[in-house]
């Protein structure tokens, strides 16, 4: 039972630079909900870590 779906993307380099802003925004936003959640609810323990910036995957 297939999961979930891979698709490849050969983006140009303008639409390369949207995808990583885009991404980027996302990573920021989820990092400040996650944090904005741990202070509200007094944990001292983080549910999950934050997300980093991915590394650079090599073409194949």
């Amino acid at each position: 039972m297939r999961r979930s779906y891979r698709f490849l993307l050969r983006p140009t380099a303008k639409q390369a630079a949207a995808l990583t802003a885009c991404l980027e925004d996302h990573r920021q936003l989820y990092n400040a909900a996650l944090e904005h959640r741990l202070r509200q609810g007094g944990r001292e323990r983080p549910l999950r870590r934050p997300v980093r910036r991915p590394e650079a995957h090599p073409r194949r």
